[in-house]
């Protein structure tokens, strides 16, 4: 067993969703003792920084429930089951702007809470973007409106914490980095 390595002795499913499952896994400790761990299993997702020709970022505002409250986000969407990242975040992209790219780049890949969730989320970067002819259906129960930004009204937009979630702040930093005005 590796220094801080915790094996599952057992898993009761406590919940399966069509989003996450939740789970609740018995574990021994390195130093031999007991513990449970409650678990959030999710398919992992994907998040695009959408910059136009302008230098306006592309954000997208919808109401999160857990939240209670509207925010204002990079467009982001889930895994399918079996579906490549890079399918997922031009699909994402389609559905929730009606933009589209052929020249997606990973940036990077993080766990949101790796204390209790498996979520992994791959943020890919554009500024070649095309406006779609027709629109392209997004999800049924998902309503958002767009946005678009340049840098110094998303950073004061986060202060005010309009912008709240950590893929967005992520985008922003790395924009910031990358010296995009």
């Amino acid at each position: 067993m590796r220094k801080f390595e915790e094996v599952t002795t057992h898993t009761e499913e406590i919940f399966k969703g069509k989003i996450i499952d939740l789970n609740v896994d018995t574990v021994t400790l390195p130093d031999g003792n007991t513990s449970k761990r409650e678990l959030i299993k999710h398919p992992g997702a994907v998040a695009v920084i959408a910059v136009k020709e302008d230098g306006k970022i592309i954000f997208v505002e919808q109401y999160r429930k857990a939240l209670g409250k509207s925010t204002l986000e990079i467009p982001a969407g889930k895994l399918e089951k079996g579906e490549e990242p890079l399918i997922t975040a031009r699909r994402e992209l389609e559905e929730e702007t009606g933009y589209t790219s052929d020249n997606l780049e990973l940036i990077n890949s993080f766990y949101t809470s790796p204390g209790f969730a498996d979520e992994l989320v791959h943020i890919y970067f554009t500024d070649d973007l095309r406006k779609l002819e027709e629109n392209v259906e997004g999800d049924e129960d998902e309503f958002v409106e767009l946005a678009e930004l340049d840098i110094e009204e998303a950073v004061q937009l986060e202060k005010e914490q309009r912008i709240h979630d950590a893929k967005t702040s992520y985008a922003l930093l790395y924009l910031k980095l990358r010296g995009i005005k």
